[in-house]
């Protein structure tokens, strides 16, 4: 720190008149740019002190006051022993910095476990129905075969990392206005392996895994439906140093049908018909996942009505037993009707027409005079 300190409210960029939150922000913003750990210009450490001890004062009420009267003279700023005093300034530091490096973690070298892969395969309403055996073509990283994963070439092997000796992470005490604290960061030389590669294998270049592509075969349960996911244990990504491989999902995407609709286990056919079948009946075959089914259609049917196909539907998932099939009945009526047609139609409509047209009321005297035989 130079011989004249330089005005704490410049330091940290703030009017004299800033509030307390203010203050507080000034500082947060500040201590990130200038934190060792991340600015490595040459001054930063310098600067770093000078924000901490501008904050320690200004973030105090009783120091601030004094400082505005007497100025550096006013707080005897000197050791910290309890954080704790200086309003909550080892709080606000712990907070700030426990994300970025302070005591940053180096990377364990212990077994790792394999990455899960995903891969979206599209299947026929039938085959999501009844199941299906499906061989897929999956690419994913592998251990290597030629040096079994070590990196290093066959008949070499990986030396301990002369900067960490064989930690992962080097430690670094700095001393700052808060005292001294140790900084744990992953070794540069290693990355956080304890181990250096000398003669990297020539096939996966010191990466311990390679990529290959594998024929695997899936088998689909009866029943399955669109976005079902289907696991295949240890068939992703190899895992590291002595670790499990992960999994490989199989995402299914089933493809809609010309004439078929699902519901849970059920399936739903609309049955078009023309308005003889409806009024006098009819027997029909109906298209079914077992193929086609005779239905009978009764006279009288009208439009919507449904008849339940016990059995046809889809097999439960895991369950026994399938659903049913639900065929609704679509009355159609003709559009391009020739004269004959017409003329049929027209001598069907005046003998139908006293059933479907309701007569008007008579009122209560008419109705008397039809009981009286007047």
């Amino acid at each position: 720190m130079s011989a004249t300190k330089r005005d704490y409210y410049e330091v940290l960029g703030v009017s004299r008149n800033a509030s307390a939150d203010e203050i507080r922000k000034a500082y947060r913003r500040l201590a990130r740019q200038y934190h060792p750990d991340v600015n490595k210009s040459p001054d930063a450490e310098a600067r770093f002190k000078e924000i901490n001890e501008a904050y320690e004062v200004l973030s105090d009420d009783q120091k601030r006051a004094a400082y505005d009267r007497y100025g550096h003279a006013g707080p005897q700023v000197g050791g910290f022993g309890d954080m704790g005093g200086f309003g909550g300034f080892g709080d606000i530091f712990e907070d700030l910095f426990a994300g970025f490096g302070m005591r940053a973690r180096a990377a364990q070298r212990g077994p790792r476990r394999g990455a899960d892969l995903r891969l979206d395969l599209t299947i026929t309403f039938e085959e999501a129905a009844f199941g299906t055996e499906k061989e897929l073509e999956i690419p994913r990283l592998e251990t290597c075969p030629r040096c079994a994963g070590s990196g290093a070439e066959p008949g070499t092997s990986p030396i301990r990392c002369p900067q960490c000796n064989g930690t992962g992470e080097v430690r670094r005490v700095q001393q700052s206005i808060l005292g001294s604290f140790v900084n744990v960061t992953t070794c540069p030389r290693c990355g956080g392996e304890g181990e250096v590669v000398t003669s990297p294998c020539s096939e996966c270049h010191g990466q311990k895994r390679v990529q290959v592509t594998r024929k695997i075969s899936v088998s689909i349960p009866a029943g399955v439906d669109d976005e079902t996911r289907v696991r295949l244990e240890g068939q992703g990504e190899a895992g590291m140093y002595g670790g499990p491989p992960g999994n490989l999902y199989v995402v299914l995407h089933v493809q809609p049908h010309p004439y078929f609709q699902r519901e849970d286990s059920d399936i739903l056919l609309e049955l078009p018909i023309n308005i003889v079948q409806a009024a006098l009946g009819d027997e029909v075959e109906v298209p079914t996942l077992d193929g086609p089914q005779k239905l009978v259609i009764p006279p009288g049917t009208q439009h919507g009505k449904s008849f339940r196909l016990k059995g046809k539907g889809v097999p439960r998932l895991h369950r026994a037993g399938r659903g049913d099939q639900i065929v609704t009945v679509r009355v159609v009526i003709p559009t391009n009707l020739d004269e004959k047609q017409k003329q049929l139609l027209r001598e069907l409509g005046k003998t139908l027409r006293k059933e479907t047209i309701p007569q008007a009321d008579k009122g209560f005297f008419g109705k008397v005079k039809d009981a009286l035989g007047v």
